[in-house]
C-alpha cells in the first residue's frame, strides 16, 4: 500500500460544500418532521411512509447519476474534459424516460403497493394524498441530479451548498404556510409538505441552470452539444450505474420494509420511528459527504494511474468521518430529551424515543465506516461487486429485524439495534474486498 498524496485539506475541500449541502436537506426533512408532529400522529407516521417511498423509487435516479459521476471523474483525472459533455448528454437522454415511469409509478401504481402493506387506514389514505401531489417533484429532482453528477464529478462541490440552502428556504417557508394554512393559504396537512417539497425541488433545478450558464464555460467539456444518443457511451455509463441504481434501491426499499415492520408494532412505535428516521439522517451528514468524495476521489487517483494509493486514501477519509460522526453523536447522546422536543412535545413519544436514540447513535459510527469503504469499491468501478455486497448484508439485516419484531416480541428500541448489524456487517465485508479483491485496472 502506498501512501496517498492527496491531504487532508483537499478531502474536506471537496467534503464540506456536500455535507452543507446535506445540512440544508436535512432541515427540509426536520422541518417536515417537526411541523407534521404538531399535525398529529397520523400525519407524522404518513409522512414517514411517504417520504421514504419517494426516496426509494428516486434513488434509480441518484444511482445513475453517481455511475455518471464516477466515469466523469474518471475522465478528469485522465485529462479528458471534453468527453464529458457526452456523458452529461447521454445522462439526460436516459433520465427523462425515468422520470416519466417513477413518476407514474408515484402518482398512480403507489396506492395499490400502500394499500397490501400498510395496516393502518388512516395512514394509507393521508401516505396515498402526500404521494399524490409529492411524485411531482421526481422531474426535478431527476434534473438536479444531472448537475449534481457534473459538478461533483468535476470536485466543483461549492455549487451543491448553495443549491439546496435555497431548496431548504423555499421548503421550510412553504412547508409553514401550506401545512397550518397561514397567510391566507388553506390549511393542507400532509399535502402541504408534499407541495412545498416539490417547488423547493424546482427551485434547485432553476438555481442550477442560472448558475451553469453564466459561470461554466460550455467549450471546456463540450458541454450540451446535445449529440445524437449513444448506444455505446450510454452502456458504459450503464454498466457502473445499474448496480448502482439497484443497490440503492434496494436499499431504502429494505429501509421502506424495515418501517413497514416498525408499523406492525403500533402507530405510535411508527411516529417515534419517523422522529428517530429524521435525526439518523442529520447524523448520517458528515457520512455522505465523505463517502460522495470517497467515489469521486477513487476514481480520479486511478484515472492519475495511482491505484496503489486507494486504499491509502479511503483509510484517509475514515479517519475523518470517524472524527466527525462522534462529535455528532455526542450531541444526541448528552442531550437526547432536548433533540426529541425539537420534534414533538408528547411526553410519551419522548420517553420510547430516547432509548431508541442512543442505540442509533452507536449504529450510525458503525455505519459510517461501512459507507467509506463502501464507496471505495464504488469508485473503483467495481459496482458490480458492491451491489452483491450489500444485497447480502441488507438480506441479514431484514432476517434479524423480523426475527426480532415477530418472534421476540421486540420493541421499537430493540428493532433499531439492526443499524449496528448493518454498519458491522458492510464494515467488514467492504474492508475485506478492498485488500484481497481484484478491483485494480478495471477500466471503465
Amino acid at each position: 500500500m502506498t501512501r496517498t498524496d492527496i491531504k487532508y485539506s483537499r478531502i474536506w475541500q471537496i467534503a464540506y460544500p456536500i455535507i452543507l449541502g446535506s445540512i440544508a436537506q436535512n432541515l427540509i426533512n426536520i422541518t417536515d418532521t417537526a411541523f407534521l408532529g404538531r399535525v398529529g400522529e397520523i400525519a407524522l407516521g404518513a409522512g414517514a411512509l411517504g417520504g421514504l417511498f419517494y426516496l426509494a423509487v428516486i434513488m434509480l435516479g441518484l444511482g445513475f447519476s453517481t455511475g455518471a459521476q464516477i466515469i466523469i471523474a474518471r475522465r478528469n483525472g485522465e485529462g479528458k474534459p471534453k468527453e464529458i459533455g457526452q456523458i452529461i448528454d447521454q445522462s439526460l437522454y436516459f433520465m427523462l424516460p425515468m422520470a416519466i415511469l417513477t413518476f407514474l409509478l408515484l402518482r398512480y401504481w403507489s396506492v395499490f403497493i400502500l394499500d397490501f402493506a400498510v395496516k393502518s387506514e388512516n395512514i394509507f389514505i393521508e401516505t396515498s394524498i402526500y404521494l399524490k401531489y409529492r411524485s411531482f417533484g421526481i422531474f426535478f429532482a431527476m434534473g438536479n441530479m444531472v448537475f449534481r453528477a457534473f459538478y461533483v464529478g468535476l470536485t466543483k462541490t461549492k455549487v451543491i451548498t448553495w443549491s439546496t440552502f435555497v431548496m431548504a428556504a423555499v421548503n421550510i417557508i412553504l412547508d409553514y404556510i401550506l401545512i397550518f394554512g397561514k397567510f391566507g393559504a388553506p390549511e393542507l396537512g400532509v399535502a402541504g409538505a408534499a407541495i412545498a417539497s416539490v417547488i423547493a425541488e424546482a427551485t434547485a433545478l432553476i438555481y442550477f441552470i442560472i448558475y451553469t450558464f453564466v459561470t461554466v464555460k460550455f467549450s471546456d467539456y463540450n458541454l450540451f452539444k446535445f449529440y445524437k444518443p449513444e448506444l455505446a457511451r450510454l452502456y458504459s455509463i450503464l454498466k457502473i450505474a445499474i448496480p448502482i441504481m439497484l443497490q440503492q434501491f434496494l436499499s431504502l426499499s429494505v429501509w421502506f420494509v424495515f418501517f413497514l415492520l416498525i408499523e406492525k408494532i403500533g402507530e405510535m412505535a411508527l411516529a417515534v420511528s419517523n422522529i428517530i428516521r429524521s435525526i439518523y439522517v442529520i447524523l448520517m451528514i458528515p457520512i455522505w459527504g465523505f463517502a460522495t468524495a470517497t467515489n469521486t476521489l477513487v476514481s480520479y487517483v486511478i484515472g492519475l494511474g495511482k491505484e496503489d494509493e486507494v486504499i491509502s486514501l479511503v483509510y484517509k477519509i475514515a479517519g475523518l468521518t470517524l472524527i466527525g460522526v462522534i462529535g455528532i453523536v455526542s450531541i444526541g447522546l448528552l442531550f437526547p430529551n432536548a433533540i426529541l422536543s425539537i420534534y414533538t412535545n408528547d411526553p410519551i413519544l419522548i420517553e420510547m424515543g430516547r432509548p431508541a436514540l442512543k442505540i442509533v447513535s452507536v449504529g450510525v459510527i458503525f455505519v459510517g465506516l461501512g459507507f467509506i469503504f463502501f464507496n471505495g469499491i464504488s469508485g473503483t468501478g467495481r459496482t458490480d461487486v458492491s451491489l452483491s455486497l450489500e444485497v447480502i448484508v441488507l438480506a441479514i439485516y431484514l432476517i434479524y429485524t423480523y426475527i426480532l419484531i415477530f418472534i421476540f416480541d421486540a420493541n421499537v428500541t430493540l428493532a433499531w439495534s439492526s443499524e449496528i448489524v448493518y454498519g458491522l456487517l458492510l464494515s467488514i465485508v467492504s474492508i475485506i474486498y478492498l485488500i484481497k479483491g481484484n478491483w485494480k485496472n478495471n477500466n471503465i
